[in-house]
This record gives C-alpha cells, structure tokens and sequence, in this order.
C-alpha cells in the first residue's frame, strides 16, 4: 500500500511540474527558449563569401537551417520581417594536411567550413547575436581526392554547423 502510495505522489508531482513547464509558454521539449510573443521567423539565402568554391554548399545550407527552425520551432517562415532573423554567409571552404608521413606526405586531410551570422530578435533585442563565427570539419584519407567524398563531408559538416547556430540562437545553449 505504502508503494502504492508513493508511486501515486510521484505521478502527481510530475505532472504538475509538467503543467507548470508547459504553461509559462517559453520552454519546450525541444530545447528552445522562444518568447510566446515571437512568431515568425526570415532565413535568407545563405551567402557564399568563401575563396575556395564549392556551388551546392549555400544552398544546402539555406535548406538544413530553413528545415531545422520549421522541425524545432513553432515559428513560421517569411520571406522578409520576421520577428527573428537570421543572416548566414559562408566565410571560408578550405582543405589543409592534418596528419604527414615520414617521408613528407600528406596521409590525412581536413575539410574545414566556416560559417559567420547576425541573429536579430526584432522583439528582444537582448537575445542578438552578432558576427559570430561558426567553424566545422571533417577529416578524409589523403589518398582519396576531395571530388571523392565531398558531398558526403559537407553533408555532414552542414549538420554540425547547423546544430551549433540553431544552439547559439533560439536555444540560446
């Protein structure tokens, strides 16, 4: 009965703790901390602003963070004066030698992106975030040209980017 008891108390408590979460309106269970006044959200077309060029990176990276706010967030999308806005350019794409042989060769590469935003809560100016810059990169074997595995280390260089801005931003991490 005491068991019982017990496990009674702790359902009644973690549901009011959960009523209590839910109804002050600024977290969620996605981790965002988004004010319930704030509602709209612009994205543009990420600038490619880097020397090294790579033609589908912009794109690819307009598309993940447009996909991630729409999954995470409850913010509609506009095209222009949103209540957030978010301002991306890629600043660099560079590949350098991470690891060298005994005989001076390049056996490991690294692929590195770099990623520089303005945030701007039009609402709460105090959550800006302004020219912050976002590095991510990933290693390939120095055998394999950058041709090769591309796609895929930028694919997932995107991710991790991605994750750190939409952190930086709306979940304020």
């Amino acid at each position: 009965m005491k068991r019982i008891l017990h496990t009674l108390r702790l359902m009644v408590t973690a549901g009011l703790f959960g009523c209590l979460v839910a109804s002050c309106g600024i977290y969620s269970f996605t981790g965002t901390s988004i004010q319930p006044d704030v509602n709209t959200i612009t994205i543009p077309y990420v600038e490619y602003k880097a020397i090294r060029v790579n033609p589908s990176l912009s794109n690819d990276m307009t598309e993940a963070l447009q996909d991630k706010f729409r999954k995470l967030t409850r913010l509609e999308q506009v095209d222009v004066d949103g209540d957030l806005e978010l301002i991306c350019e890629i600043t660099g794409y560079d590949v350098k030698a991470t690891a060298v042989t005994a005989d001076e060769m390049a056996s490991q590469n690294r692929l590195t992106v770099t990623v520089k935003i303005d945030f701007t809560n039009k609402k709460y100016p105090e959550d800006d975030v302004s020219n912050k810059t976002f590095s991510a990169y990933e290693d390939f074997d120095a055998t394999q040209s950058l041709d090769a595995v591309e796609g895929t280390l930028c694919e997932t260089i995107v991710e991790k980017l991605v994750e750190d801005i939409f952190n930086a931003t709306v979940a304020q991490w």
